[in-house]
This record gives C-alpha cells, structure tokens and sequence, in this order.
C-alpha cells in the first residue's frame, strides 16, 4: 500500500489541493474558489468535499498519512491563519482545528514560503543540506530558513520575514505598511518600480518606454533585457545589487550551504544570477567568501505550490 499526503495551498482567489507520494508524484489534484465561501466553517465544509474527491481520482490502493497546508500568515506553532492580508477572512482563524473535525491524521500549517523551502528540501535541490534559505521572488518576497534541517519559525511562529527587512530606510512605501522593505526592490513588482524610476532618471531609449505603467511586467523587463535593451539591463544590475546585499545578511546571520532563488523574477535567469553572484563575491565577509552557492529551485512552478505543502506533511510525520 501506498503513503500519501495530501498538499493544500490557500490563495486569495483560489485553493489548489494534490494527494502527493513521497517522490514528489502528484497522483491527484483539485481546485475550489476560496473567495465562495466567505464563512471560514462553509470554506472548510468546501474543502473537505473537493479533498474527498481527489482522493476517489487515485487508483491503487494507498493511505493518507497527514494533510499540510499553505497559506498567508499561516502559524505552524498554532495551526492559525493569522490576519491574511490577501483572503477574506479577518482575525485569527483555527484552521487546524476546524479541518480536524473531519480527519483524525495530523493536519499542518505554515506560510507559502515555508513551504517552498521544506518543497525544496524534501523533493528538489535541497535534498542533501541541512543549511539553506529559500527566497521566493513573486509579487512580494517571501523566504524560508533551514538552519540544521529544520524550518526557523522563531518565538511566535512567524520568523524568516527577509522580505520585509529594512533595505532603505524611509525608502519606497510597502504593503506591510513599512517603508524600504526588501520586497519593494527584489520582486517582480519591485523591478518595475526601478524601471520606472529609471525612465525619469535616464533619457535612454527603451521599447518599455512606450507600455503603459499599468500594463508592466516584470516578464517584459525580462524579455527587453534579452534584447540588450540598457534599461532593463541597469534595472536587473539595481535590482540584484540590493539582492547580493540581503544574502551577505543572510548568510552572515545564518551561514547556509546555499541560497535558492523561485518564483516569476527567478525566471529571468543569467540576468538576475550573474550580477548577483558577482555583488555577493564583492559584498560578503571574507571568512564566508566561497561558501554559499546562489541556485535556481528545483521544483517545477506550476507544481510547487501543492508540493510544499505535502513536504510540510511528509516533515511533520518524520517528526512523529
């Protein structure tokens, strides 16, 4: 018989579920819309549903070992989805203990970004470290710390907030209500900020001159920076000096084998590792030069969601 877990990830608009072997094998997967059910215990009642039928999809015989769940705000320590800023429940919600009302295996929960490291250290390149940090690079940016193999979730259960670190004091503004946050520079709505910031400042020509604000993306600055376009070019240079910058920190901090960059702006390859990788070399202590190597993520994107969140179950088992 086979052991499964059973992988959820909560987004603003929707939750996305796969029943996952211990290979990293979706055998199964599922959707609801998370903005249905504006009742948190209607939500759970959804959830379950749509958890039942995935599992009938499965064929062999096999046996759910645990559930995991990602989500914003979400508190390993308590089983809480604390405040989200992107669902649309407010408070402190017991997530845990309401899916516990229909299971009687261990149910887990921790942020999306905890996820994607326990994601890279269970089933990608993480596999044999003990010491590593997951930045996520997306919307925002999100991190996960590994320091002796296990997930860094501090006193109250939410610790490893890189993205929220102070880059520039009373720099740009931030959604956590800050200013100067890491996220603000180092992310895919970061890098269009540096563009458009660069259009004031230079008088280069550049094809991104001609979209409008609104319509940017990360994805076109990319695209022009494979063209040589010089805006793109310095903006990718701006953004990973201020990256380089949060890795000496981290790895002065933390000391990890490695660092793993996921997520959309990790996408845009040579262009964001090259410069890094040479601003860490400049930047970082002299007794750390040499020991932390900057990686791409080995899970697969369209996947990674669902795989972290199995990957925190698969460690929650080990634990037991």
């Amino acid at each position: 018989m086979k052991n499964v877990t059973v992988g959820i990830d909560i987004g603003g608009t929707n939750s996305v579920m796969g029943v996952v072997d211990r290979d990293g094998n979706i055998l199964a997967e599922n959707r609801i819309s998370t903005t249905d059910y504006p009742e948190i215990k209607d939500y759970v009642a959804a959830l379950h549903e749509a958890i039942q039928e995935t599992l009938q999809k499965v064929t062999g015989e096999f046996e759910v070992k645990a559930i995991g769940i990602g989500a914003p705000n979400g508190n390993y320590y308590h089983g809480t989805i604390e405040d989200p800023p992107n669902l649309i429940w407010e408070g402190i919600i017991p997530l845990c203990d309401l899916m516990s009302k229909y299971y009687d295996i261990p149910v887990v929960l921790t942020n999306d970004a905890n996820a994607a490291a326990l994601g890279e250290m269970i089933y990608g390149g993480a596999k044999d470290m003990k010491h590593f940090i997951v930045y996520t690079l997306g919307t925002g940016l999100g991190s996960g710390i590994v320091i002796n193999g296990e997930v860094l979730y501090g006193y109250t259960g939410f610790a490893g907030e890189i993205g929220h670190t102070t880059m520039v004091p009373g720099g740009r503004d931030c959604g956590c209500g800050r200013q100067g946050c890491l996220e603000t520079y180092v992310s895919a709505t970061g890098i269009v900020r540096t563009v458009e910031e660069l259009f004031g400042l230079r008088r280069t020509p550049s094809p991104l001159r001609k979209v409008p604000s609104d319509k940017l993306t990360s994805k076109m600055i990319t695209e022009a920076a494979q063209q040589g376009d010089p805006i793109a070019l310095e903006a990718f240079d701006k953004t990973a000096d201020m990256l380089a910058l949060s890795i000496v920190n981290s790895v002065a901090f933390a000391s990890p084998e490695a660092i793993f960059l996921f997520g959309g702006l990790s996408n845009a390859g040579k262009y964001l590792f090259e410069p890094t990788e040479r601003y860490v070399n400049e930047k970082i202590q002299s007794i750390f030069k040499g020991t932390v190597k900057i990686l791409h993520s080995l899970i697969p994107e369209n996947n990674a969601a669902i795989l972290g969140a199995s990957a925190l179950a698969w460690k929650e088992l080990e634990k037991k």
